[in-house]
């Protein structure tokens, strides 16, 4: 059973000034996450903009990305949607081109009971043979997974993880107290504050957006800890954590390719209607990157 662990970058989409995949530079990405120890690469989270592109758009972003990982890396791919329909149309893409596993937001929009969202994931596992990590992403989608949820998915062979986005320490917790018996189950970390924490508690790894920039900091987290090296893992947490504060000033994830193309990776604007930082966000930004020795 695959088995979700390590860094995994939910990998900015790069475009160029028209507003068409920019091939060349995610390519550039994906060595540079190679280069830097990183465990999986997941397109089309939340920090890829997932919302702004087609299905067709989808798949051949999956393609390059398989083309060009060749096992280098864990592929993750992201089957978000409104609707189960939705979901399992973009799952089946996924299936088709062979990635590893599926992120699967919770719906949007619409405002769900528990019920509805567990049925949400059962029909989207029995549609599928990937293996599939739960999303929880409720300060974006004001829709949750409950832990006591969460307990009855983890028992469905092929949803072998939830990432717990919520920045709520307690929910993930909770998800690992209550799935600690379910053999092949993991909790992966989505807030990039919190990973050092998480892996104390005993979640696997972590879904981070600042490694996009940062990736060797945020390997750093994990392969400290896993070495028993506490307070290298928590240097390297606070090293990163500046940068993910510094993502509130602007809308998700306009700082994240600003910093890129700060660093050298010209992966361009995010889709409108996101706006580019002004000059003092930007001097700010560049201050937090000098601070973190990722520029001069």
């Amino acid at each position: 059973m695959f088995t979700p662990k390590g860094i995994v970058i939910p990998v900015v989409t790069p475009l160029t000034p028209d507003g068409k995949f920019n091939e060349a530079v995610y390519r550039q990405l994906l060595d540079y996450f190679v280069e830097n120890g990183v465990h999986g690469v997941f397109p089309f989270g939340t920090t890829g903009e997932f919302y702004a592109f087609d299905n067709g758009f989808y798949r051949h972003v999956l393609e390059v990305t398989k083309d060009h990982v060749q096992g280098k890396m864990d592929i993750y791919a992201g089957a978000n949607h409104i609707t189960t329909k939705g979901a399992i149309e973009i799952a089946k893409i996924a299936e088709e081109l062979g990635v590893d596993a599926l992120s699967v937001l919770t719906p949007m929009f619409i405002s769900q009971t528990q019920d509805e969202v567990r049925k949400y994931y059962e029909t989207i596992a029995d549609a599928t043979a990937l293996p599939i990590v739960v999303y929880n992403n409720k300060p974006k989608t004001n829709v949750t997974v409950e832990p006591a949820t969460m307990a009855k998915l983890a028992q469905i062979p092929n949803i072998v993880a939830v990432k717990d986005s919520t920045g709520d320490f307690t929910n993930t917790e909770e998800y690992i107290r209550l799935t600690r018996g379910v053999e092949d189950f993991s909790v992966l970390m989505g807030r990039d504050t919190l990973i050092y924490g998480a892996l104390c508690y005993g979640c696997t790894g972590a879904i981070t957006s600042c490694a996009n920039v940062a990736p060797r900091i945020a390997v750093d987290i994990y392969e400290h800890f896993q070495k028993g090296d506490h307070k290298a893992a928590l240097e390297s947490q606070f090293r990163l954590s500046a940068l993910r504060i510094a993502t509130n000033m602007g809308t998700f994830p306009v700082v994240l390719k600003e910093a890129l193309e700060m660093i050298g990776i010209p992966v361009g604007k995010c889709v409108e209607p996101i706006q580019p930082l002004n000059d003092d966000q930007r001097a700010k930004l560049r201050t937090v990157l000098t601070g973190m020795g990722l520029i001069k």
